[in-house]
């Protein structure tokens, strides 16, 4: 895990590469990467990449980047972990390929230079990475399939450049910081900002599962590679005579590719049934001396949210070294302005990961799993049974565009004073998948932008984002209502909201965050069973260690990963009415909102001095 950046002068008239800017660029991540740093930069130049590292998987120099092969015909800097990069290696090395590390970065290269961009088929991993080819004078750039490890790129249409970090490339001083409308209204509608997008118009994040080439003549457009709608629409149906243990050995193979490293791995165990099977499968496939981790807020303390009990007693049965991590609302208050100084894009969410990393790396660990990605893939979330509840009931309504607005329209104030503003788009919205899903998982509904954002800023935004079209083109025709929800779940709400406050969260501790429920061969294998017509959940997952989980786990019903965010915004606030007015989360995001684009806030001044 680490942070790489990449500057590209492609055009005639582009100044060189300054070795100023690509290490400030680098150095602005430097909590990705404390065990080492490398820079290159071309004889000509016209190209230059950086890295910090946070020693994985080959801890010596020689594993070090920026890593160049042939002579200096390829250079690679590369953040994240290839999982099956032993096989790899040991097939490259059949094959004639001479590697003189064990690392997976080396692996990339000799990967990339037998099949070029189509090395990506072959990846078992999660990976942003940057290849300079020297003899096709260009550079290739590629995301992992889910979107896990984040690339952003900014071009002038002279020099691009390629961080890890949307902070870290403004922290170079090339950029133009003018804002970005669909990014702003995304960050209302979603509460995260959905890919491509960010603050800013000059910065795009590079699409999951795609690729990107760049050369004289420019930055091409993004090559998909990866679509989880289609891999679970081309699923041909089936139910195995012994589901158990089809399912396990799935889940049993992702978690061992996910500790593979030559450091500890550690794992977030909450009380749900995620992280719990996680722990089950891990020690019973040989994992000694585990290390897991639960955080307890005094908020919670004896509550049904309280998930330090049960976690402490799967630990008991698992024989994992285990330590709960307790924290108070003060240290929300005193850690605040660190927390959103390390949030790389506005998010209401991820406040839980930074402090469970910050626990983590407080105990000496690199890297822990966690059960992100488990909802989505056995229908753990209230919205598989309400989405396909309400398309149902409201579908009659979809042909009635002009009724629906009429109704939002003549109920949205005062419903909005009396219960959840939503309730007025149900007609307008809750009759088609794209439209059920926007009003299960949006912060504010269209209708509401205008009272936290300028109305032309709204327009502008809106149109980009076409948020409708984008929902219904995630589905790619799927005809499965829990597959439809899965596919819309697993590319807006996991990718952009879930994975990414894993990534900035866990980075802001130097702390490499694996989720081995986000994995490609995971999900092709489990696709059939989840096509089927009695497709496994959360308790047929729940049920495949050997050794049965504890009844109160089992039996406890769904909270998800709980942090006191509201009751801590209260406090600040000064008062419970205040709070109450604010609707929780919609408070606290005006307070993140704030910190990004008020200039009297350290990060919108260091944005504005751009």
């Amino acid at each position: 895990m680490c942070g790489i950046v990449a500057l590209f002068a492609y055009g005639a008239a582009a100044p060189p590469v300054g070795a100023g800017e690509l290490t400030a660029i680098r150095d602005a991540m430097a909590a990705r990467g404390p065990d080492g740093v490398g820079i290159w930069i071309s004889a000509d130049a016209r190209v230059g990449l950086g890295h910090r590292r946070l020693s994985i998987i080959d801890l010596r120099a020689i594993a070090d980047q920026p890593m160049e092969h042939g002579n200096g015909r390829l250079q690679i800097v590369f953040n994240g972990e290839i999982y099956n990069y032993k096989a790899l290696r040991q097939q490259l090395t059949r094959e004639g390929h001479v590697l003189r590390t064990e690392s997976d970065t080396e692996v990339l290269l000799h990967l990339y230079d037998r099949d070029g961009p189509a090395m990506t088929r072959h990846l078992r991993g999660m990976y942003a990475l940057a290849i300079w080819d020297e003899r096709r004078h260009g550079m290739f750039l590629a995301r992992d399939p889910f979107g896990i490890k984040p690339l952003y790129y900014a071009d002038d249409g002279k020099t691009v450049r390629v961080a890890s970090q949307v902070k870290a490339l403004l922290a170079g001083g090339g950029i133009d910081a003018r804002p970005e409308p669909a990014g702003h209204v995304g960050f209302f509608l979603w509460g995260n900002i959905p890919d491509p997008y960010t603050l800013y118009r000059d910065i795009r994040a590079l699409p999951a599962g795609s690729t990107l080439w760049i050369d004289e003549r420019g930055v091409g457009r993004p090559v998909p590679f990866f679509d989880p709608a289609r891999s679970l629409k081309e699923a041909t149906p089936a139910m195995p005579a012994t589901q158990r243990e089809t399912l396990r050995a799935a889940l049993a193979d992702s978690i061992a590719h996910h500790m593979v490293a030559d450091v500890p791995v550690g794992l977030f165990l909450s009380a749900g049934l995620d992280s719990t099977t996680i722990a089950a499968l891990a020690v019973e496939d040989g994992a000694a001396n585990l290390n897991t981790l639960t955080l307890g807020f005094r908020e919670f303390a004896g509550g049904a949210n309280d998930e330090t009990a049960l976690a402490e007693e799967v630990s008991r049965q698992r024989g994992t070294r285990h330590e709960t991590r307790w924290v108070l609302a003060g240290e929300f208050a005193q850690e605040r302005t660190k927390l959103l100084a390390a949030m790389d894009q506005p998010s209401i969410d991820g406040v839980n990961t930074y402090f469970v990393a910050r626990a983590a790396h407080a105990a000496g660990l690199k890297v822990a799993m966690s059960g992100l990605g488990g909802d989505e893939l056995f229908a753990g979330y209230p919205g598989f049974r309400q989405i396909p509840r309400l398309v149902s009931a409201l579908s009659p309504f979809a042909a009635l565009a002009p009724l629906g607005r009429l109704a939002r329209t003549a109920t949205a104030g005062w419903l909005g004073r009396l219960t959840s503003p939503k309730y007025a788009g149900l007609l307008e919205y809750g009759g088609g998948w794209a439209g059920a899903y926007l009003l299960r998982r949006s912060l504010y509904m269209p209708w509401e932008l205008e009272s936290v954002l300028p109305r032309e800023l709204v327009v502008e935004g809106l149109a980009a984002l076409d948020t409708l079209p984008r929902l219904t083109a995630s589905l790619d025709a799927l005809d499965n209502p829990r597959l439809k929800v899965t596919a819309l779940e697993l590319a807006w709400y996991m990718r952009n909201q879930l994975l990414r406050d894993a990534d900035w969260a866990g980075m802001a501790h130097s702390l490499e965050i694996r989720v081995p429920f986000v994995d490609v061969e995971l999900l092709e294998r489990l696709a059939p069973l989840l096509a089927s017509a009695a497709p496994p959940g959360k308790a047929a997952m729940a049920d495949t260690p050997r050794t049965k989980l504890p009844d109160g786990v089992r039996s406890r019903a769904k909270t998800g990963f709980v942090v006191p965010v509201r009751e801590w915004v209260m406090g600040m606030q000064g008062t419970p009415a205040a709070a109450a007015h604010d609707r929780g989360l919609r408070g606290w995001a005006r307070m993140v909102y704030t910190a990004f684009t008020d200039p009297a806030q350290p990060i919108a001044r260091a944005a504005a001095a751009q």
